[in-house]
């Protein structure tokens, strides 16, 4: 290697490797082996990227979860609503942070340019259905929060963990 470091030793220092909180992080697989990520993408090209990034390694379908924050950028819900049409296979749209503006509109403003998908405002809920759905093969991305713990609701911020709903709901497919 060009920095002289033994390929063996840098091996099995990438071995080691922990990478970020909440940027396709791997929370848990089905029984069958369906994979769930939680990524961090709450942009266009972040979103773009992590579905791009996860269909070489699917055999089955990618289904993402996702929702835009309210008070921010309104332009790009619709772009994203685009774009995990045409990435993934299944799209469930749901609340992300709706701030002070009216969750129901937000989702509407995705929905417009994302005719494949289904709209289920209870974030945990549509984690649940998600992760219900997955089949051997399959990969699921929820998106948009990622590392974060809670779930801004006009000035209040609720506790909320896409890892934990994501657990949860495996859990749920075991018993």
């Amino acid at each position: 290697m060009s920095t002289g470091v033994a390929a063996k030793v840098a091996m099995a220092a990438l071995e080691k490797l922990v990478g970020a909180s909440g940027r396709l992080e791997l929370v848990g697989h089905t029984k069958d082996g369906a994979l769930a990520y939680v990524d961090y993408a709450h942009k266009p090209d972040a979103l773009e990227n992590v579905l791009n990034s996860v269909r070489p390694f699917t055999t089955g379908r990618v289904v993402v979860v996702f929702g835009c924050g309210g008070d921010r950028d309104r332009g790009k819900r619709p772009i994203m609503g685009d774009i995990a049409c045409r990435l993934a296979d299944i799209v469930i749209v749901t609340d992300d942070n709706p701030r002070s503006e009216e969750p129901a509109s937000i989702r509407a403003e995705i929905m417009a340019a994302a005719s494949c998908a289904s709209e289920i405002g209870d974030r945990a809920k549509a984690i649940r259905e998600a992760v219900g759905m997955l089949k051997s093969g399959d990969t699921l991305i929820v998106a948009g929060k990622g590392h974060e713990e809670g779930q801004t609701i006009g000035s209040v911020t609720l506790p909320f963990s896409d890892h934990a709903e994501v657990r949860k709901a495996l859990e749920e497919l075991k018993s």
